[in-house]
This record gives structure tokens, C-alpha cells and sequence, in this order.
């Protein structure tokens, strides 16, 4: 191997994405590399991994084409960094950040490292405003918190697309907000790139949108950066030009599988169902991206979309991904069966930040205690229908008759809203107009003073 400055002629090993170097000095970690093919084409890539003389580079664009002789490699002394700027506003771009709309280049005002960091810890600022999805189950009982890292769980062939494409085009927040949306598709087939595409253009939605699009058939190694290149966007909008950032990455389930096919060129030991023992930490420094920073106006808030594997929330990537995130959304295929959209399962369901933003002068002063009974209310219905299994309808004493009743309507006009967009103010209505379907003696999570201003008297008039 020769070696010229810090370029070098002809690599050891060829291994799916990864090229191993031999022979190397002063290579860094994450340093940017630019390889040249031996008819001139460039390629670019990142060192993945160092020793005292051995380097392991992946390549973004893909190592078809390279040889092992003619391979020149040349390491950039720098790191991966995507140039930003509010011009980016409305654009589609690859998973490394570079157009793919047709449109010229957004003239970058700085160039930030995609690596990025967490947020260190003493420096956030606790998450409590409300950021509205129009979307009941989430709204209601699972409000989302500027700030917050909330996934959905969702399985193959869920509609967690169109939920997706529903929150982009509903979210809101205050009225006089900067408030934009970066929306990361990882490893999607082209027929979904299009949905988005089309969804966002159709309704308007694009304008407050950066899209990045790593499609299935572009290389594994960009389905790394993609996440990186978006929360870096993020951070830039967030903390230096005061914007609230909503980021929905979509899917974390092909980001993993893409950390397990590089680690298995590496030939690291797998962990868990072959994934690499360090996924944890990995998916942390992608979730702990998200958060407010003290004497900072701005925000990033985050709903990572991920499939769990055979509808198992045992799974490692749910599992790792619930020790790090702040509660789930999780889609019901049995709900799915029944033709109830938005499909969410609220009993798995659970938004841990959620009590710090609803209430009076937040949300509804109602809102807390009718979020918690309808919680209630909705377990009691699995239980009694638990028995009518067993003893039939019929023989339910009047109380469980009830349940039976707004089991089913909580099902189908709470849950199933279907494309409507809806205020919190019509979702805490719907509740109290569903909850009057019971007897007022089971209402025991909400106040006396509640049930006198809420409760719905004139049921017949109502349905």
C-alpha cells in the first residue's frame, strides 16, 4: 500500500458498506473521508472505527465499483457537517441532507457537524407546553409536551404513514410561534416517499416543512446519517434562530436494522436477537437531542415512528427505546380490524410528561381529571366484556350495560375520529358527552364541581 500524505492507494477488505484500511497514522474517529474509485468517481464515507495502525470507513454512496487496488482513500482531517440555513424551509432532500426536488441548493449560512450532542442535563428546561395534534387519543389522554420524545409503536401494515402525514399537516402551537416540522424517512419504499411528498404539497404542509428521504434502495450507510443530518437541522432552527421544532423520524426500526447489518461486517459479537450491544447508547444520542435549553426560546420536540417486530413491544428496539423516551403511542391492530382510525390503543398507551401541561391556563381546568376517568372508565369496559364472554350480554347487571355502551362509542367517535382535525376544547367535549353515558356514582376521578359544569343531562338530544 502506498501511502501519499494522508491519501492512500488500495484498501485490505471490501465488506458490504465498509472498507477496512491498513497502514493508517492520525486518523480520527468520524473523520470525513473522500474515496475515488479508479475511473475518478467519488465517493464519500466517515471512519467508523480506529486502531493503532487500521481503519474501518463506511461508505455513504454505497462500495459498488470500488476495487481493492485502484481504491485511493484520502482522509479529510474533519468531520461530516451539513450546511444550514432558513432557506431550507419547504425543501426535500436526501438522508445527507442534499436536494432531490429540482430546485438549487439552499445556501448554507453555517456548517454544523451532524454528530452533534445530548443536551446536558443541568442545562434543560423541564418540558410544560402543549403542542395540539388534533388527533383525540394523543390530545386527550396522551398530550404531547413541547420538548418531549414520544414514540409510536406501530406494526406492518398499521397506518402509522397517514398518522404521520395527519400530525405534520394538524400540529399546532401559540398563534404568534415560530413553529416548524423536520420530517426523517428512513429506509421507505418509493411509493411512501411519494404519499409524503404528496400529502405535504397537496395540503400546504410543506412550507413549514424540511423533508429528508432516505429511500430503501439508497445505501444502509445513509440511513445512519439521515437522523443525525435532521436533528442537526433541528438544533440549528431550535437554539439559534428561536424556532419549536417537532421531528418525526420514521422508521427507527430500519435505522436498527441498518446498525446490525454494519456490525455484522464489522464482525462484532450481537447482542439481543443480533442487534449490537451498544443500540442502547446509540438510540440515546439520537433521543437525547431533544429537549429545551435554559435561556433558550426555541425547542425540539420528538416522535420517533418505529414497527416492532412481529407486533412484540418486548422487542429490543421498543424495549431500548422505552428506557430512553418519555411514554409511547402504540397503534392496535385490533382496533385496525374494525375499521377504527386512528387506530391507538390507549390502555398501553402512556405520555409521562403529560400532567405538567394540561389543566387551567394550560389546556381545560377539567382536563387532568377527565383524561384520568376516562382511562378508567375505558379499563373497567375491557373487564366487563371480559365477562360477558363468559355469561353473555344479557345477564350484565344496568351499570355494566352502560360500560358495554360507551366502551363501543368511546371506540368509535373518540378513538375513531378518522381525518377530522379536532380543537383540545371539541376532544375534552367529547369525552364529558361520552362519559355521561354512566351513572354519575362511578365518575370517582372527577370533581363534583366538574360533573355539575360538564356532565351531559340530555343524552337523547346529544346522539
Amino acid at each position: 500500500m502506498v501511502r501519499i500524505k494522508k491519501e492512500y492507494l488500495g484498501v485490505n477488505k471490501i465488506d458490504g458498506p465498509i472498507i477496512f484500511v491498513e497502514n493508517t497514522e492520525n486518523v480520527a474517529y468520524n473523520e470525513l473521508v473522500e474515496i475515488t474509485d479508479q475511473f475518478g468517481r467519488k465517493k464519500f464515507g466517515t471512519v467508523l472505527e480506529v486502531a493503532e495502525n487500521y481503519a474501518a470507513v463506511q461508505v455513504f454512496e454505497g462500495t459498488y465499483g470500488l476495487s481493492k487496488d485502484k481504491t485511493r482513500i484520502k482522509f479529510l482531517g474533519d468531520t461530516l457537517k451539513i450546511g444550514v440555513s432558513e432557506e431550507m424551509l419547504g425543501r426535500v432532500l436526501n438522508g445527507i441532507g442534499r436536494p432531490i426536488d429540482g430546485l438549487p441548493e439552499p445556501t448554507p449560512e453555517k456548517f454544523l457537524d451532524i454528530n452533534g450532542m445530548a443536551i446536558n442535563p443541568v442545562s434543560r428546561e423541564y418540558p410544560v407546553d402543549f403542542i395540539q395534534t388534533g388527533i383525540s387519543t394523543i390530545d386527550g389522554m396522551n398530550t404531547l409536551v413541547r420538548g418531549q420524545k414520544l414514540p409510536i409503536f406501530t406494526g406492518a401494515g398499521l397506518p402509522h404513514n397517514k398518522i404521520a402525514a395527519q400530525i405534520v399537516k394538524q400540529a399546532k402551537i401559540g398563534k404568534d410561534e415560530n413553529f416548524i416540522i423536520i420530517f426523517a424517512a428512513m429506509g421507505i419504499k418509493n411509493d411512501d416517499a411519494d404519499f409524503f411528498k404528496n400529502e405535504f404539497e397537496k395540503t400546504g404542509a410543506l412550507n413549514r416543512v424540511i423533508l429528508f428521504l432516505n429511500i430503501a434502495d439508497d445505501p444502509t450507510i445513509e440511513r445512519i446519517v439521515t437522523p443525525r443530518a435532521a436533528l442537526t437541522t433541528a438544533e440549528y432552527f431550535a437554539f439559534e434562530l428561536e424556532y419549536h421544532v417537532l421531528v418525526i423520524l420514521t422508521d427507527m426500526t430500519n435505522y436498527c436494522e441498518a446498525l446490525r447489518e454494519i456490525a455484522t461486517s464489522r464482525e462484532e459479537v450481537p447482542s439481543r436477537k443480533g442487534y449490537p450491544g451498544y443500540m442502547y447508547s446509540d438510540l440515546a444520542s439520537l433521543y437525547e437531542r431533544t429537549g429545551r435549553i435554559k435561556n433558550k426560546k426555541g425547542s425540539i420536540t420528538q416522535l420517533p415512528i418505529l414497527s416492532m417486530p412481529n407486533d412484540d413491544i418486548t422487542h429490543p428496539i421498543p424495549d431500548l427505546t422505552g428506557y430512553i423516551t418519555e411514554g409511547q403511542i402504540v397503534l392496535s391492530r385490533e382496533l385496525y380490524a374494525q375499521n377504527i382510525y386512528p387506530p391507538i390503543s390507549v390502555l398501553p398507551s402512556l405520555s409521562r410528561l403529560m400532567k405538567d401541561c394540561i389543566g387551567k391556563g394550560m389546556t381545560r381546568e377539567d382536563h387532568p381529571n377527565l383524561a384520568s376517568q376516562l382511562y378508567a372508565a375505558y379499563a373497567n369496559v375491557q373487564s366487563v366484556r371480559a365477562l360477558a364472554s363468559v355469561i353473555g350480554e344479557e345477564e350484565l347487571s344496568d351499570t355494566d350495560k352502560k360500560f358495554m355502551e360507551f366502551g363501543r362509542r368511546f371506540e368509535e367517535e373518540f378513538i375513531g375520529q378518522g381525518d377530522v382535525n379536532r380543537e383540545i376544547e371539541e376532544t375534552l367535549d367529547i369525552g364529558w358527552k361520552l362519559l355521561s353515558i354512566l351513572p354519575k356514582e362511578v365518575l370517582t376521578r372527577v370533581k363534583e364541581e366538574e360533573i355539575k359544569k360538564y356532565y351531559k343531562k340530555d343524552l337523547e338530544e346529544m346522539f
